[in-house]
């Protein structure tokens, strides 16, 4: 658990150093559909979302 929220911290440390707020978009856009596509592979809804993709 503790390595997990050891590199969302050396993300944010790398962004926060060398100024590529650009690539915090694209991260929470990863993060989303990671999460859209875990919470939704065990429910009835996994055909509807996997069509989406």
């Amino acid at each position: 658990m503790f390595s997990r929220l050891k590199i969302f911290k050396e993300i944010f440390y790398f962004l926060k150093t060398s100024k590529k707020w650009w690539l915090t978009p694209i991260l929470v856009f990863l993060i989303l559909i990671s999460l859209l596509v875990v919470f939704t592979e065990s429910s009835a809804l996994a055909p509807f979302i996997y069509s989406l993709f």
